[in-house]
């Protein structure tokens, strides 16, 4: 008779010959955040068969000297962006909006740290 724990499908292990970690896993995008204050940085992807495993493994393979303070791990399936093709139709809306460029402004010679 079998256990109830035997009949799920459990993930697989990396390759026993030391090669690559299943490919049917998920790929995660992870980003550390190197000090309090700095913004996350994209350091690299990595599989995993779950959140919880990605960030261990994230930890481990990118922040072994501790570099981080923080780490974020995201499905590389839930990102959503936009073509570099389209980059100039896509950002071409805000080069007509000079209002948002004070370089036509005359800064007075009063004005020390501006």
């Amino acid at each position: 008779m079998s256990t109830p724990a035997a009949n799920t499908p459990a993930a697989s292990p990396p390759a026993a010959n030391g090669g690559s970690p299943d490919r049917s896993w998920p790929l995660w995008e992870v980003f550390v955040r190197g000090k309090r204050g700095l913004s996350h940085v994209h350091v690299g992807s990595l599989h995993a068969p779950d959140a919880e495993m990605a960030l261990r493994n994230g930890r481990d393979l990118y922040t072994r000297r501790q570099e981080g303070v923080s780490l974020w791990v995201v499905k590389s399936t839930d990102i959503t962006a936009n073509s570099p093709d389209e980059r100039d139709s896509f950002f071409d809306p805000a080069a007509d909006k000079i209002y948002r460029h004070p370089s036509f402004y005359e800064v007075p010679k009063d004005v020390e740290y501006l």
